[in-house]
């Protein structure tokens, strides 16, 4: 098991550092002008060449990179250009929102995609039927389509739930829970159908292999063969699709904020493109790889944990 944290660790480092070099050089590229940006369309050329002084922005660009990178190995990712706060501090204030929003969702795509992929496995007829066509239908509705609907039926129509916000925990979990309803359906939608997908097929491929029908010639008992011996062996690939939902969550971010009017990551992102906001733009994509690769060590040691073989290469 330590073997495989290494392993990734030592991936891991390298991959970090040429995200955030990528990062710098294409957010630099992007057409657009920070200073104009902050001072708008009206000042004179003397006023915009005094903010590019003040933010380092006349220099070289190898220079801006180099310091950049200098310090955010220490741990200092920058100051919004937009509103000089910290990049740390404003990313932290969003990050309960989005880890929040990303963890519920992943918890539902898991059981509710293995739960139907199982349905659609080991069950015939129009139940098993009825979880191909779920499958499907997720896999094919977009998240932020299905977002406004949850919103006029749930929030406009039946005024069940908030429509949009967020509520802390620290004011309570009711509240809380009550705002992330439909913004964790509507994003979980086709990460539930890809799972189901995932678990369906890997589930038939392992109760048609001989130490299945082995068991099933021994007389054990058939809930013990598809809980102990079939879902383990089928659990790898959905396991590591299930990772990639998670990435697929992260990535939905943005459209998620826009539909509820959410304050998390995504919202900073999109505000932080549209005003040239560097830092803000770099420290959010950095952040975020650093936690997608946190996501695939857990990943990786819960393979390890489930396949021997893993263990041992």
């Amino acid at each position: 098991m330590l073997s495989v944290v290494l392993r990734r660790l030592a991936i891991s480092a390298p991959m970090i550092f040429v995200i955030a070099s990528l990062t710098f050089l294409l957010v630099n590229l992007i057409p657009g002008d920070p200073a104009i940006a902050i001072l708008g369309p009206e000042a004179t050329p003397e006023e915009y060449a005094a903010v590019r002084e003040e933010l380092g922005l006349n220099r070289p660009l190898f220079l801006q990179y180099t310091s950049w990178m200098v310090d955010a190995v220490r741990g200092d990712l920058g100051t919004s250009i937009r509103t000089g706060r910290p990049v740390l501090v404003t990313i932290a204030e969003r990050m309960e929102v989005t880890v929040s929003i990303a963890v519920i969702a992943i918890i539902v795509t898991a059981v509710l995609g293995i739960l139907i992929g199982l349905v659609g496995a080991l069950k015939g007829g129009w139940l098993g039927r009825s979880s191909q066509v779920v499958a499907v239908l997720g896999t094919s509705v977009p998240n932020f389509w299905f977002g406004i609907v949850l919103v006029l039926v749930f929030a406009v129509t039946l005024g069940w739930l908030p429509a949009t916000g967020y509520s802390p925990i620290s004011k309570g979990v009711g509240p809380w829970a009550a705002h992330l309803v439909l913004p964790v359906a509507a994003i979980a939608l086709a990460g539930v159908a890809g799972v189901a997908r995932q678990t369906r097929a890997s589930m038939n491929e392992v109760l048609g292999r001989d130490f299945i029908r082995t068991l099933m010639a021994a007389g054990t008992p058939y809930r013990e063969i598809v809980f102990k011996h079939a879902l383990r062996n089928a659990a790898i690939p959905v396991v590591t699709s299930l990772s990639f939902q998670f990435i697929g969550l992260l990535s939905g971010a943005i459209v998620v904020d826009q539909v509820f009017a959410i304050p998390g990551l995504g919202s900073v992102m999109l505000v932080a493109m549209n005003g040239r906001d560097i830092p803000v733009v770099q420290g959010v994509v950095i952040l975020t790889a650093i936690l997608v690769i946190v996501v695939n060590l857990a990943v990786d040691l819960l393979n390890a944990w489930i396949n021997p073989k893993v263990r041992s290469s």
